[in-house]
Formats: C-alpha cells, sequence, structure tokens
C-alpha cells in the first residue's frame, strides 16, 4: 500500500449544507453522477482555464494518459455509464491529456459508500481486492488517475497502489474533480481548487485537505 500520496481537486460540495451554495453544489453533484454532458464539458472547460493558469503544476500536459477510476461494480457493457471516463475524454477534448487510458477495473462490488453507516464504508484493501489492471503493455511516460468524487481518499489510493503494484516507478498522479465536504457546516464557494494529500494511517485514508 502507498503510505501517502498528492492529489488535486478543483471543486467541493456539501452534503448536508443549509446555505443556496451548498444546495446549488449538490445540484452539481447529481448532474455529475447523471453524466450529464454539459456540466461535464463546462467542467472540464474550468479545469484548463485553472491549468493554463498555472494551476496543477504537473498534473496535466500533452503526454499524460487519463486513467478513469472504475466505479463501485464492474461494468455490464461498455454502455454503463462510468462517470470518471467521460471526465477523462472530456479534458482529453480540452487539451490536457494525450489519451484516454481505461487500464482499471473493477473485478468485484464494493458496498455504495453513500448508503454506509459512519465507519462502515469499504475500508482500503477491499477496493485493493476489488481492482486489476487490465492493459499491462508498458504505460505512457506520465498516468493521471482522474475521479469524480474524494470523500477520504480511499478509492484513489487503492486505484493508486493498484497500478503502482503493475507499474513500479511510473510517473502517476491523482485527481478528483471534486471534494466532499461532510464535516463543515456549510461552504463558501464550489470552486476551490487545491493540490493535497492523502494518507494511508492506521489502515485508513486520510484526506488533507
Amino acid at each position: 500500500m502507498i503510505a501517502g500520496l498528492a492529489f488535486g481537486s478543483a471543486l467541493v460540495y456539501s452534503p448536508r449544507g443549509q446555505s443556496p451554495i451548498s444546495a446549488r453544489s449538490r445540484r452539481l453533484r447529481d448532474a455529475l453522477k447523471r453524466g450529464d454532458p454539459q456540466v461535464i464539458s463546462l467542467v472540464a472547460t474550468h479545469i484548463a482555464k485553472l491549468v493554463q493558469n498555472g494551476g496543477f503544476p504537473g498534473f496535466f500536459g500533452g503526454d499524460v494518459a487519463l486513467v478513469p477510476v472504475p466505479g463501485r461494480a464492474p461494468r455490464r457493457g461498455t454502455d454503463t455509464l462510468w462517470v470518471p471516463e467521460r471526465i477523462c475524454q472530456a479534458l482529453l477534448a480540452a487539451g490536457l491529456g494525450s489519451e484516454v487510458w481505461p487500464t482499471l477495473q473493477r473485478v468485484s462490488a464494493v458496498p455504495k459508500s453513500a448508503l454506509a453507516a459512519p465507519g462502515e464504508r469499504p475500508e482500503v484493501q477491499v477496493h485493493v481486492t476489488s481492482l486489476e489492471v487490465v492493459d499491462r503493455l508498458p504505460p505512457p511516460a506520465r498516468v493521471l488517475l482522474v475521479d469524480d468524487f474524494i470523500t477520504k481518499g480511499r478509492t484513489l489510493l487503492a486505484a493508486a497502489s493498484v497500478l503502482a503494484n503493475v507499474f513500479p516507478g511510473v510517473d502517476a498522479r491523482r485527481f478528483a474533480v471534486v471534494r466532499t465536504m461532510g464535516l463543515v457546516p456549510d461552504i463558501e464557494r464550489i470552486a476551490s481548487p487545491v493540490v493535497g494529500e492523502i494518507r494511508f494511517e492506521r489502515g485508513d485514508a486520510a484526506r488533507n485537505p
């Protein structure tokens, strides 16, 4: 298991905040979760502007393969909605990568985190054992794991660990479009770009910020 890793994120949302901005952030969450193509395109354009202004140095570029993080269950077919893959395609169209490389897949389902009681979300090791690398050819020079949401960071940490186990030493970074802000009453803005860290501590993931 990787002990710690950097990640980038562009937006935040509040699960329970009562302010108009918090309510708007949940509408954004819902639009992303259903794979709304217009919203995904707007988000990709926003991220591209941040990158053009110097944001997320070293994360994106013309030599970066964008790797979508799998959902919680195996895909039933190519028509099954896979939001991170759609985000990767939009980021590619915005000039932020060289290709979309769907090398990770979920081979067994994990419980849905949103429906789990506090303290009962799937542990990092559960995610690790449910993921596998399906393309074992030499990876591109640089890789960026892309997910739609990050809460504690368990899924991203597991995905990075599985990828590193097959491709040790690969230059892989991590990016989640939206950070869940469940420990604050409200948020002041939705646009909140950061480069933070996910650490593996006492058997679990810990995200900062």
